[in-house]
Order: structure tokens, then sequence, then C-alpha cells
């Protein structure tokens, strides 16, 4: 199974988050033993800006196994048609 991490989980587990971090780095880890872990562009753009630097990210994520998988158009519509759907059923966030 491949499982896509987002980036409030890996905030968690490298801030060591005092409310969330055990959790998220539970289920990460529960992740890794049921198959490979991935990170979107976007999340990887995400957790750049909160390292020093991109390499000092890129470091990070590839200690917990996860691996860049950029978003494709067809990824990207998909996720669109579910957030609408989401939306349309009464989905209080306001934001993807």
């Amino acid at each position: 199974m491949i499982t896509a991490v987002d980036t409030s989980v890996l905030i968690d587990v490298f801030a060591a988050d005092p409310t969330f971090g055990h959790v998220s780095l539970k289920a990460v880890s529960q992740c890794t033993l049921e198959g490979s872990l991935v990170a979107t562009d976007i999340v990887w753009a995400e957790l750049g800006a909160v390292f020093p630097g991109a390499a000092d990210a890129a470091a990070a994520l590839a200690a917990l196994g996860v691996d860049f998988n950029p978003v494709d158009r067809a990824a990207a519509e998909a996720a669109g048609d579910a957030w609408r759907t989401y939306r349309a059923r009464g989905g209080s966030r306001s934001r993807l």
C-alpha cells in the first residue's frame, strides 16, 4: 500500500508536537509497516518552508522513508472533484 502523508502530520512529527506528535508518529510508523510513504510536491514545498533549507527538509523526509511524488493533472482534478463533493455534502472546512 502507498500512503500519501499530509504536511500537518509531518510537522507534528518533526516538531514533536506535544498534543499530536506521538499519535502522528505512530500513524506514520504503522503506514511504513504496510507499505511506502509519499509526499506530494505541495507537501514538499510546505515542509521546505518549515526547515532552514530544502536539503534539510529532504533529509528529514528521507529519514522517515518519505518519497517525493508530484501530483499530476488527473490526480489534481480528482482531488478537486472530491473536494467539491465534500463541500456540497455540507463539509465545513473551507480549504483543501
